[in-house]
């Protein structure tokens, strides 16, 4: 009997996500409390070493609401990445997430203060520092307050949350569409070490180092570092070098003193220095193209030595582009527990400095040598005080009040033949806030949920323009909001509930300082808050022994005032292309995480997205490069209506998997097999649908096979990524206009856009 597409496909998927989730929801456990926060000192074997095959499996504990609960009994869509998942998918560096979590993708860019991230289909597409994420990003407790900070490092992780809707209530105005909540190694009780290190083929090297236990019976600690460093995957030959890389150098410190039984205080600090390259190669250019319109630049002079395909991965670029970037952060953390209640305290602050430059004409021309470069500044600090009820009462709240400020600082500079700019523009922002949540037993196994943040933003800008004849500008403005979130959580068994809630998203008022500034934009004002409406239903399974995990969400999500590059109409008449409030737009579908522990040596584990994502209402939005009339470009200025389109980076499909084999091979050694697979259905970079910036939907499949002794004291594994060589572009740039109005289409390509293998061993004691 001959299956239907569809069939096969809804099958296909159902047994996917049924074997993609064991490392999620089975690797390495993080300790379990009872109350927040989560015990600071783990054990070793918790820490360091994960489940050993055979052993009863252990619960995963979360902070997603704030306090420490099992994550099979938290009310909400969040998916927990470990360690063990992180390895197999390849995954060494923040923007490479998107390999792991079903719900989230992360586009990178020449620079990763434009880096963007999207959860169900839904992010930010505006390209200003002045702009918040519609995705909040916080490490250890402490707020990520400047994007690009999340992206120089990630090592020595116990976990990764990523919590799925709007998190405004409990997380703030940043958190509109989802929040990535990352947990560091703990100290751990007794002494232990690790030494780790990768190599692989195409020039990567990777060494890291962690030394953790107790310094007295009451005060532990822990010390990392991590380097590591890959030369990239693009040829630039004009300098003959290597670019599309990273170099990234981090050192962790941690503290935990126990005074007394009740109270825990943490300090932490933290180093970090990095460098990336860029390299942009050019996959479509057409013959006619002539750099700045020139006719005696075609695509042999700026081009030379470059056969322009899909699988390009040459540049000819008389600079290499780039960014260098330094971090110092630092947090305190305090636990009291005063019987009633714990009360807790978290402090937090961050230095970040970025300079970047981008050879903006791409070529080795020097007639046309155009340059663009600047640095970001930012000092952030935070403080938040939490009350949290213990989680064996019938009532339980947390209460909190918050505040953070972040300043930031740009000059840039760009020239000196075309598009120049040369100005020093300063941002500022302030938030206040209180918030709370409350949940009650109205009968044992049955509680109400409700949530509400009251907050305050406060922001502020003054802009030098050099190029305009020192032409000044500054503003400031500020507004209240208020966001809330209700709940229904059924418990039917212990490993079995459902809940429903209803919960808003806020994402502030902002000042587009990123794209250069004029009179029009200071009368314009800033753009007004972006707002979401989100319906979630969920069911949370675990069956036979807890051998078995499902969940399943359904989700709707509606987003007003949508912050984006848009065409404002002001008052006089003009038009101005800005970030503006361009309209409405709904994401709704589906997701299905499950894992199988097949046998004490065998583990399975995925989830897959289906995600609707559409816009509603997106009257004024820009043409793409080079479209016509006929393609729906008219007016003047030229404009498109976007209304059922889908936005930028959200593909229909999104699926990741994983299987782990352990066998016994000896009585003193055990194998390894590790399966990953991560898929994604076809996406467009640009929000304005562009045929050019689209990416058709792809897999890619990694393999891992080692050795261990059945302590895993040490590991020794070989491991090649993208196994089936599949060619795929992180993103997509469309150069039309600087190629004389001419078909000229540039690429990203992803860290594993070739097959590549390599080893990985560790030493742990």
């Amino acid at each position: 009997m001959r299956v239907k597409p569809v069939a096969a496909l809804t099958k296909g998927l159902a047994l996917s996500s049924l074997s993609a989730i064991a490392t999620a929801a089975l690797a390495q456990p993080a300790p379990v409390a009872t109350d927040a926060p989560p015990a600071p000192m783990t054990t070793p074997q918790a820490a360091e070493q994960g489940t050993p095959p055979g052993a009863a499996i252990a619960d995963i504990v979360v902070t997603a609401q704030k306090r420490s609960q099992r994550v099979q009994d938290v009310p909400l869509a969040v998916q927990v990445v470990t360690e063990s998942t992180l390895q197999s998918q390849g995954v060494r560096q923040f923007a490479d997430l998107t390999k792991a979590t079903p719900s989230l993708l992360i586009r990178p860019s020449e620079q990763p203060v434009n880096n963007s991230l999207s959860v169900r289909g839904i992010g930010t597409f505006a390209f200003s520092p002045g702009v918040e994420q519609s995705v909040a990003v916080q490490i250890d407790d402490v707020p990520v307050q400047f994007v690009a900070r999340a992206f120089a490092d990630l090592s020595d992780i116990e976990r990764i949350e990523v919590l799925r809707g709007p998190q405004s209530t409990l997380y703030g105005r940043s958190a509109s569409a989802g929040l990535i909540n990352i947990v560091t190694q703990a100290p751990t009780k007794t002494l232990t070490g690790r030494v780790s290190g990768l190599v692989t083929a195409d020039d990567e090297q990777q060494i890291m180092g962690a030394l953790s236990g107790p310094l007295t019976d009451r005060l532990g600690f822990r010390v990392s570092g991590n380097y590591d460093r890959w030369s990239g995957n693009v040829h630039n030959l004009a300098t003959d070098d290597t670019v599309n890389g990273f170099r990234t150098l981090s050192l962790k410190g941690k503290l935990v003193w126990d005074p007394t039984s009740a109270l825990s205080i943490t300090a932490q600090g933290g180093y970090i220095d990095g460098r990336t390259t860029i390299g942009r190669p050019f996959i479509r250019v057409s013959p006619n193209a002539r750099l700045r319109g020139v006719p005696a630049y075609g695509p042999s002079v700026f081009a030379p030595g470059v056969t322009f395909s899909d699988d390009n991965q040459d540049v000819v670029n008389n600079i290499n582009s780039g960014t260098k970037y330094r971090d110092y952060s630092a947090s305190l953390r305090a636990s009291l527990d005063l019987g009633f209640a714990t009360f807790m305290s978290i402090t937090g602050y961050d230095r970040f400095r970025q300079f970047d430059i981008l050879d903006q004409d791409e070529s080795a021309i020097a007639a046309l040598d155009n340059r663009q470069f600047g640095t970001f500044r930012t000092t952030s600090w935070s403080q938040e005080l939490r009350l949290v009820s213990p989680s064996r009462h019938r009532l339980r709240y947390t209460l909190g009040l918050f505040y953070a400020s972040l300043d930031l600082t740009r000059p840039f500079v760009r020239g000196p033949f075309f598009s120049l700019a040369n100005w020093y523009a300063t941002t500022g922002t302030k938030q206040y806030a209180a918030f709370g949540q409350v949940e009650y037993d109205i009968l044992r196994n049955t509680t109400l949920i409700g949530g509400v943040r009251a907050g305050r933003s406060a922001i502020r800008y003054t802009f030098l323009d050099h190029v305009a004849n020192d032409a000044r500008f500054a503003g400031h403005d500020a507004d209240n909001y208020e966001t809330y979130k209700l709940g229904l959580q059924q418990k039917f068994t212990p490993d079995l509930m459902a809940f429903a809630t209803f919960a808003t998203g806020y994402k502030s008022l902002a000042y587009d300082i990123g794209t250069g500034f004029n009179q029009l934009r200071q009368d314009s004002g800033p753009v007004r808050p972006e707002t979401s409406k989100d319906w979630q239903a969920g069911i949370k399974s675990q069956l036979f022994d807890r051998r078995v995990t499902l969940n399943l969400t359904l989700f709707n999500t509606r987003f007003k005032n949508f912050q984006a590059q848009g065409i404002e109409t002001l008052a006089d008449g003009t038009s101005n292309f800005r970030l503006a409030n361009v309209g409405r737009l709904r994401t709704r579908g589906v997701e299905l995480e499950g894992s199988v522990r097949v046998a004490d040596d065998l583990s399975v584990s995925g989830g897959v997205t289906y995600a609707d994502a559409r816009i509603l209402s997106f009257p004024f939005a820009q043409c793409y490069p080079g479209q016509t009339a006929a393609q729906g470009c008219t007016g003047t200025p030229a404009r498109q209506d976007l209304a059922g389109f889908r936005p930028a980076q959200a593909p229909l499909w999104k699926l990741a998997a994983n299987a782990e084999y352990t066998p016994h091979l000896t009585s003193r050694l055990d194998g390894l097999v590790q399966l990953a697979y991560s898929y994604q259905s076809a996406i467009n970079f640009g929000i304005n649908q562009d045929p050019q910036t689209r990416q058709p939907g792809y897999g890619i499949a990694n393999i891992s096979l080692g050795i261990r002794p059945p302590d895993r004291r040490w590991e020794l594994v070989g491991f090649v990524n993208n196994l089936f060589d599949k060619h795929y572009f992180s993103n997509m740039t469309n150069s039309f206009g600087n190629q004389g109005n001419q078909l000229a289409t540039q690429s990203y390509l992803a860290r594993d856009f070739n097959r590549y293998g390599g080893v990985r061993a560790s030493f742990k004691f």
